[in-house]
């Protein structure tokens, strides 16, 4: 990796944290100061449950998801992330308690990527850095109630059309069987849905 490429990849997140969020310059600079180039293959399990989430991830390539195991095997995808967003498991990044969730990619990915350590250590030295981190987290919490409002409210239809008003690029960037988990459809009934409905 040379540092002209690091360097672009950075002007990258530079670029959205200006689009989202605001900061002097000086804070702008100290946050994007620990980031590092990270790759990834298909299916790599970034975070283990039951392991700390050691780094906050900001996506350039590929699509990644967070899912939930139970004791029986069964499997339930709860976000997907892909560029230009953060990811990880932003809860037990935030509290430092082991993941509940694995993070896994789903496609080869590319990512900028920041010891949560470092990032935790930012926020406490500047108070900025942490307003706007906090808010950022605010922001998915908000995007995850939304979601459990539709997965308990809404027919296996309008989960659908929601999704595809939301994400209309999403149908190729995901395999289905992680959509249907993610909407909680039954792999049919997706696909039935997908014959049905006008994309």
């Amino acid at each position: 990796m040379g540092s002209a490429e690091l360097d672009q990849h950075i002007g990258v997140l530079e670029a959205y944290v200006k689009k989202h969020f605001s900061l002097s310059v000086s804070s702008l600079a100290e946050f994007l100061s620990p980031w590092k180039t990270y790759h990834a293959e298909r299916k790599e399990v970034l975070t283990h449950q039951g392991e700390q989430e050691r780094y906050l991830y900001f996506v350039l390539e590929g699509v990644q998801r967070v899912y939930a195991l139970n004791s029986e095997g069964k499997e339930a995808t709860l976000i997907f992330t892909y560029a230009p967003s953060f990811g990880g498991v932003l809860n037990a990044m935030m509290t430092e308690q082991p993941s509940q969730f694995f993070y896994e990619t789903l496609t080869p990915s590319s990512f900028l990527r920041a010891p949560a350590l470092e990032i935790k250590r930012i926020m406490l030295a500047n108070s900025e850095i942490a307003q706007m981190i906090n808010l950022g987290v605010s922001r998915a919490l908000g995007g995850v109630l939304d979601r459990l409002a539709e997965l308990q409210l809404m027919s296996s239809e309008e989960k659908f059309r929601s999704l595809l008003k939301r994400s209309p690029h999403i149908l190729s960037l995901v395999p289905h069987k992680y959509l249907a988990s993610y909407l909680g459809i039954d792999a049919t009934n997706f696909s039935k849905l997908m014959n049905r409905v006008k994309i």
